[in-house]
């Protein structure tokens, strides 16, 4: 079974307060992730993941009738924004929540853990081609 796990911060002015910790404090999450990543590869369940850049640089797309309509995003009313995200093949949803509520608990400044929300869900497959 696969599942997505997403992982929000707060919006506040949709800059990443992570660029505001002191030095050891970033290199000390980053090395947890990377410590995650390479967990999961070695289990054989991380399936994909990336972190993503700063809300103010994305932007919303919708098809126009002559060339894709670009506009900025997201939407103002976020109270959250997704900072990054793993796509898990695990036996279970209970894997995946493990696995969410140990990326949850990455240091942030300090060391304290930030209990940051993943949210969990799972990956829909495609229902079997239809013979004919």
């Amino acid at each position: 079974m696969k599942f997505m796990l997403m992982m929000h911060a707060p919006r506040g002015t949709g800059e990443y307060k992570i660029t505001q910790w002191s030095p050891e404090d970033f290199k000390a999450h980053i090395a947890f992730m990377q410590r995650l990543n390479r967990d999961l590869t070695a289990s054989g369940e991380l399936a994909g993941g990336e972190g993503l850049a700063q809300p103010g640089d994305a932007r919303i797309v919708r098809a126009g009738k002559s060339a894709p309509v670009v506009t900025d995003g997201p939407f103002a009313e976020s109270k959250e924004f997704l900072v990054g995200f793993w796509i898990v093949d695990v036996d279970s949803a209970e894997r995946a929540y493990e696995i969410a509520a140990t990326a949850s608990a990455a240091p942030g400044p300090g060391g304290t853990p930030l209990n940051m929300p993943l949210e969990v869900r799972q990956v829909m497959q495609a229902p079997p081609p239809v013979e004919g």
